[in-house]
């Protein structure tokens, strides 16, 4: 049987052959970590319905000879579960970020040939009226080979490569499946890692979720260019818009299984920027956000958008009995209060967490066990909070752009509503035991079953229950080195530079005359140049001094914790650390250049060619008009 390509394994391997079935794994159900053209795939795996799939698609296309012998790796076919060696076969759909194919469905019958180390793709193509049609040219096969007892080997086999169809989504070309897909596959063979979160969009039918986000990014794209924050619009507005896509899957998923009409009410706490808000209540879902702080885009969403400024304190007055979810998205301090405040609103009350920044009920959490990862033993304890509060709580990662990806979502309670008293005792003794000792003490005494002893009369805690929990301030503090006075941030810049330049002003640079570009200092080293009044000053600041020093990136470069003179002519440098484009022609100049007032030898750049002004002639303050953000566009 001819191989197409084929690529080497590393070293000896041991993680083979059992890590090559788990590449194989990733590639049939994650096919997108590498396709970015896919949004995702639908697998059945069932060993009758695949081979029952093989055998149809067989009588219909008249090629069972040949793809049988291929199949089979060359040598006797044998389908019969008598006959056959160890195997198993997989039907997969795959679905495109973008439907271009209208109603016809992109499958594969997949078969595992486990004697052999085989795996065989068989891609066919399904009409809404349900005819198949086998792509007979796009038949494939991964097998690992292992040479000599030594050396191991991945090769790619395929039935007819003169008639490979590629259309770069469903169908790759066949040289990314060398160049791109063969080396994943290697890769992934040998490192051999298990996951500790689920897979990505676990619980809910991704193809919907796929048609449904392509439908809102389109919806909500112009708001990335009226954006109005200081952070990415790129990464908020997609990203809240992933967001809202997976709750309006699970929840229309939700009102099929229970048969219901109304749409889902909700309250998001601490919204932020009260983009997931808008666009829920846009899509038809009654809510609201609440929020510490008011920004600038709220005003920008219109009346139909209901979004409060108040402070939240887990308490009486902060439940929510006629609501049917609460939203935690990235809601820091308050994420382990969130299926608290769903369990106590009511019994129907459900709750999606999606956890960020690592906080217990009264303070940062403290890590327990250095066993698991910081964000996994957080991602627990957010689990067990929601199993306490009396919640079926259920894992999932979603598809946004964030490091901080997996959410829990609590749609079903572990226990009875008539044990409702009960439940209510083993939460309050729980969110009692993450107490401080002084504010146990503060809370007043305990009765036999170790809760609280200010209590209703019916035995449940009273409006108190949140005592000791510090919401944020409502004005954000900014501690990034923005708020120091001027003259200090000026002194640093220019004692640090002149100590740089100094190391190198004697011995000049390559050759004389050139432009002195100083020496170099750990950060470490800068700060003992630094009095102790302005340590002082920057230790309160996130970050500190090396923060101030990458804040004034027209003048430093810091890499590996050591600190540069930027040499401008640099471009590569230049535009990497500080993302800036080339100079435009009559481009404004609102800022003056460092190195033409305070470097012995001047800005090493000709004045047209530098983004900042040579003198006070060139130096013009902004007159940039403010852009009016239209209401009606979203």
């Amino acid at each position: 049987m001819p191989k197409l390509f084929d690529i080497k394994f590393p070293g000896e391997c041991k993680t083979l052959p059992d890590g090559f079935w788990s590449a194989v794994d990733v590639w049939i159900k994650k096919p997108h970590v590498v396709n970015k053209r896919l949004c995702g795939v639908k697998v059945t795996e069932s060993k009758d319905e695949g081979a029952e799939a093989l055998r149809f698609l067989l009588d219909e296309a008249a090629l069972a000879d040949e793809v049988l012998l291929f199949t089979a790796g060359g040598v006797s076919p044998a389908l019969t579960h008598e006959e056959a060696k160890p195997w198993s076969s997989i039907v997969k759909t795959v679905i495109p970020k973008v439907n271009s194919y209208g109603t016809n469905l992109h499958k594969e019958v997949i078969l595992k040939d486990f004697d052999r180390q085989l795996v065989t793709f068989l891609p066919f193509e399904e009409d809404s009226q349900g005819q198949v049609s086998l792509k007979r040219g796009n038949i494939h096969q991964f097998q690992l080979r292992h040479q000599d007892c030594e050396e191991w080997t991945l090769e790619l086999h395929v039935l007819a490569s003169d008639a490979w169809f590629s259309d770069g989504v469903a169908y790759p070309k066949l040289p990314w499946m060398s160049t791109d897909l063969m080396p994943k596959l290697v890769r992934w063979a040998t490192e051999c890692k298990s996951s500790e979160f689920k897979s990505t969009l676990s619980l809910l039918p991704v193809e919907k979720y796929s048609v449904m986000y392509q439908q809102l990014k389109e919806k909500y794209k112009a708001l990335v260019k009226i954006w109005p924050e200081v952070t990415d619009p790129e990464k908020f507005v997609y990203e809240d818009v992933a967001i809202a896509t997976y709750l309006l899957v699970l929840w229309a998923e939700e009102r099929a299984e229970k048969g219901l009409t109304a749409r889902q009410s909700f309250v998001d706490l601490g919204c932020g920027n009260g983009l997931l808000v808008h666009i829920l209540a846009n899509e038809g879902h009654p809510g609201k956000g609440i929020d510490v702080r008011k920004r600038k885009i709220w005003d920008m969403y219109g009346p139909q958008t209901l979004l409060e400024e108040k402070a939240i304190t887990p308490g009486e007055s902060f439940l929510f009995p006629g609501t049917d979810w609460l939203i935690g998205n990235h809601s820091d301090e308050l994420t382990p209060w969130i299926p608290v405040l769903a369990a106590r609103s009511s019994y129907s009350c459900r709750y999606f967490v999606l956890p960020c920044c690592f906080f217990d009920f009264y303070a940062k959490y403290q890590r327990r066990q250095c066993k698991k990862s910081q964000y996994k033993e957080y991602i627990d304890f957010i689990t067990e909070v929601s199993q306490v509060s009396g919640f079926n709580a259920e894992e999932d990662c979603l598809r946004i752009p964030s490091t901080k990806r997996v959410c829990l979502v609590g749609k079903s309670r572990n226990y009875q509503q008539c044990d409702e008293a009960e439940a209510e005792l083993r939460r309050a003794r729980y969110i009692r035991s993450h107490q401080s000792p002084s504010a146990r003490r503060s809370g007043g005494a305990t009765d036999g079953d170790g809760c609280q002893g200010n209590k209703d009369t019916d035995g449940t805690p009273d409006g108190s229950w949140g005592a000791g929990f510090q919401p944020r301030d409502r004005v954000e503090a900014v501690r990034n080195c923005a708020a120091l006075p001027r003259d200090v941030v000026d002194g640093v810049v220019l004692q640090v530079a002149n100590v740089l330049l100094g190391m190198t002003e004697d011995g000049g640079g390559e050759s004389a005359g050139d432009w002195n570009q100083g020496g170099s200092l750990s950060v470490s080293e800068v700060a003992g140049l630094l009095v102790q009044e302005t340590l002082q000053l920057l230790k309160k600041e996130c970050g500190g001094l090396q923060t101030l020093l990458k804040n004034n990136h027209q003048v430093f470069r810091v890499e590996g914790g050591r600190v540069f003179i930027r040499d401008w002519r640099d471009r590569k440098s230049s535009r990497a650390d500080t993302k800036r484009k080339p100079v435009a022609p009559g481009a404004m100049k609102t800022r003056p250049c460092w190195f033409y007032d305070h470097h012995r030898q001047r800005c090493p750049l000709q004045a047209e060619h530098c983004a900042f002004a040579h003198g006070p002639d060139e130096l013009r303050p902004s007159t940039r008009p403010v852009k009016k953000m239209r209401t009606d566009a979203f």
